[in-house]
């Protein structure tokens, strides 16, 4: 079990529920003037509880946000963006357990999604989905191929914009066709270009980065298991450039493809 903010969150909502339902009960057998005593430690829990509740619950069954800390999604995603991502496409889960308690579906090829780092489950990575189980996943001078079947791209031209807080230019900018899912990729031609040939077991899914030569990846460390799926990315509902120190309200409500 991971100690962290969903896991204080659910301590926090437990205590407070506690501590009033306590004082609610317990005031049945108490004097009038005891009764009419709050102690700032039941007012506090009386406020803060239904707060708690209803944050850990949007948060754990709806949407939850994120930010996107690294260049590895460019150019779908840039440094800065801050995304909602939706906790109810891939099953609904218990909280810190992460057991799935309802079904509602299964990660389609092109979906962005955000999952737990199968190396260590405290952080949140961003990829898009490449392999489905089962899927035979290539790369091969450049291309990826799908069960044998190359995946078109077209050649956009030489990207510029922005990336890890500044301008970047150089890189060649495809469209690619990744199933019904087309979207924009990066590829740089001083980088090598990965190679290889893999299977994806039952039950698990292959993840690769927008930015093909500089994202850490299912390639480099291998496939994402089910229960580590966290939800599939929506739209960016904000965007600040730590570096430049500005928001960038042109990539506001953009959704994510």
């Amino acid at each position: 079990m991971t100690f962290s903010l969903e896991l204080i969150l659910v301590l926090a909502t437990l205590a407070t529920g506690v501590i009033w339902l306590g004082w609610v009960v317990a005031r049945r057998w108490m004097s009038p003037e005891r009764r009419a005593t709050l102690p700032w430690y039941v007012d506090y829990s009386r406020s803060f509880f239904p707060v708690l509740l209803i944050v850990l619950v949007l948060r754990s069954f709806v949407a939850e946000p994120f930010r996107i800390p690294s260049g590895s999604m460019m150019p779908t995603l840039l440094v800065g963006d801050f995304i909602l991502v939706n906790k109810f496409s891939y099953g609904v889960r218990l909280p810190v357990t992460r057991t799935v308690i309802l079904e509602t579906g299964k990660p389609e090829r092109g979906d962005v999604a955000v999952f737990k780092y199968p190396r260590n489950p405290a952080e949140d990575y961003i990829k898009r989905v490449v392999g489905l189980p089962g899927d035979r996943i290539e790369f091969r001078d450049r291309t990826l191929f799908v069960n044998g079947e190359p995946q078109e791209t077209e050649l956009l031209g030489t990207y510029e914009g922005v990336g890890s807080g500044r301008m970047m230019t150089g890189a060649n900018h495809f469209l690619e066709h990744l199933g019904d899912t087309p979207h924009e990729i990066l590829m740089w031609e001083q980088s090598p270009g990965l190679t290889g040939t893999v299977r994806v077991p039952e039950g698990h899914y292959f993840m690769v980065g927008d930015n093909r030569d500089n994202s850490n990846d299912s390639r480099m460390w291998g496939f994402v298991s089910e229960d580590l799926l966290v939800g599939r990315a929506l739209f960016i509902w904000l965007n600040w450039d730590y570096t430049g120190g500005h928001w960038d309200f042109s990539r506001v409500g953009n959704r994510i493809q």
